[in-house]
């Protein structure tokens, strides 16, 4: 079945009509997750730095337009570094031979693209040719730009990031049903997502695996978890926090020296161990609101009321207990300061950066200093 639509067209999905009437682009979830499938304008903007994401929502963009079967006839792809905004403009304005009255063209890591030929992109995204769809993926899409202004009001921005810890958890059981055909409990989604990292494609692909070992009731387990899931480097990550946090810095230091030389980033590392650090950080700042409050709490009832699951209780009470107070309320601060320092903020080497945190959380306490 083909979609045709003007550029009045709309998408319908939850937020949609909003996001379209005014500059706000939609996630890539909520334009996933529309049931129907869409109508979609003259000019499309896929943007983000999630891989996953982003070919998610062009395949679905692409089947919206182009149908099945001779509708590829109607596809024409071009490399953004090296594409003249003439040749694109002119596979637009040509009808296909085969495969109906509509094309889509895109025009892949178009960052440098756009930069070239904004001028010509504001002028055609005001006057798009009906018979083409022409969707730009760029990884960078500046809100204050008139080119912004007009898809906003013209056309459809598609926003393809990874979804913050709230929306993760539910996105992955609804990927699980959908795709996988397997049931997932939000407890084993957190468990997934503490054990691999935010990487959503991993994430999918660990997915596939357990739903094939899941048996016939399609239920992925937390002991299926624990048996499956992890390359050798996410097992690595978790036994250089373990023994980081157990004081063996070292042995913290060598696994994390082979991460490194297994080609693994730095930022992947950190997204890796951070929900595990954030979580004993949460739990020293319950103990001591409740102590301003004249009132006690259990370590082991923090960390539950931070969101450390039961079959971890006992090893992250350990780890904290030896950590002490003074840094667990450092932990947040800590995390910031190597995220931003990653992220360019710091003209440190990244390993470097990595390699402070470790030590940090290594080092023994000093004994002037009470423990949690």
């Amino acid at each position: 079945m083909r979609i045709r639509s003007t550029h009045l067209d709309r998408i319908r999905a939850p937020g949609y009509d909003d996001c379209m009437a005014g500059t706000k682009p939609i996630h890539a979830i909520d334009f996933l997750d529309t049931g129907e499938m869409p109508t979609v304008p003259p000019v499309c903007v896929v943007f983000g730095t999630e891989s996953f994401l982003k070919r998610k929502v062009v395949a679905r963009i692409r089947e919206a337009v182009l149908g099945q079967g001779e509708g590829e006839f109607s596809l024409a792809t071009f490399d953004g570094h090296n594409a003249t905004c003439a040749e694109v403009f002119q596979e637009l304005a040509t009808l296909a031979m085969f495969g109906g009255s509509r094309r889509l063209v895109v025009v892949e890591q178009a960052d440098e693209f756009v930069s070239r030929y904004r001028a010509e992109l504001e002028h055609y995204v005001s006057h798009p040719k009906a018979s083409g769809v022409l969707l730009l993926e760029v990884a960078t899409w500046q809100a204050t730009t008139r080119l912004y202004k007009a898809v906003a009001a013209n056309g459809l921005q598609v926003e393809c990031t990874s979804p913050p810890p709230a929306r993760l958890t539910p996105w992955l059981i609804g990927l699980a049903r959908k795709e996988h055909r397997a049931r997932l409990s939000s407890g084993v989604a957190e468990q997934l997502v503490e054990m691999i990292g935010p990487d959503l494609g991993l994430l999918d692909q660990e997915l596939a695996k357990l739903a094939l070992s899941a048996g016939p009731d399609g239920e992925i387990t937390p002991d299926l978890v624990c048996r499956m899931v992890g390359t050798w480097r996410a097992k690595t990550a978790w036994d250089m926090l373990d023994a980081a946090l157990e004081g063996h810095t070292a042995e913290a230091l060598l696994q994390f020296d082979r991460l490194m030389l297994a080609g693994e980033h730095p930022v992947a590392v950190l997204a890796q161990i951070s929900s595990s650090l954030r979580r004993l950080a949460a739990a020293t700042r319950l103990v001591l609101a409740a102590e301003a409050c004249g009132q006690r709490i259990s370590l082991r009832t923090a960390l539950e009321q931070a969101g450390v699951k039961g079959f971890f209780l006992a090893k992250a009470e350990r780890q904290l207990r030896r950590l002490g107070r003074h840094r667990g309320q450092r932990l947040y601060k800590w995390l910031l300061e190597t995220d931003l320092g990653l992220k360019g903020d710091s003209q440190a080497d990244p390993r470097q950066l990595l390699e402070r945190l470790l030590v940090r959380l290594s080092l023994a306490p000093s004994p002037a200093i009470p423990r949690v």
